[in-house]
């Protein structure tokens, strides 16, 4: 496994929220998971919080994110869309299947609040090719 593989599969343990591992930089911390009212999905809460200059890794998700920014500030890369420009106080929604990244241009540490809808049986988060 080359150096970018590596990096690549230890971002996606970090944004899969397993607690197996947690890279230089960046803590996920599934809060719940919860069954709702479509069959076959979850809910998935997940407190994340990003060091300034960390990058999330390039990911997609089985169902849709809908984030809230406790603290700080970044960027929003979604594949096929200009950089867009986040902070505290506001929200955004990645549908499901959308390749995305999320960077902290801030001073200080960026905190989120993720809410995941996915469905059941699937990783939470897969590394982009």
């Amino acid at each position: 496994m080359n150096a970018r593989q590596l990096l690549a599969a230890a971002a996606a343990l970090v944004v899969m929220g397993l607690g197996v591992a947690q890279a230089q930089g960046i803590k996920r911390t599934v809060v719940t998971r919860a069954d709702v009212s479509v069959e076959g999905r979850e809910a998935v809460v997940a407190k994340v919080e990003l060091e300034p200059g960390v990058m999330a890794g390039r990911h997609s998700h089985p169902g849709d994110e809908i984030s809230y920014i406790l603290e700080g500030e970044g960027e929003l890369l979604i594949d096929g869309e200009p950089p867009r420009k986040v902070k505290a106080g506001e929200a955004f929604v990645i549908p499901a299947g959308k390749v995305h990244d999320a960077r902290n241009s801030g001073p200080g540490t960026m905190r989120l609040i993720g809410t995941y809808i996915v469905e059941k049986g699937k990783p939470l988060a897969t590394p982009a090719k």
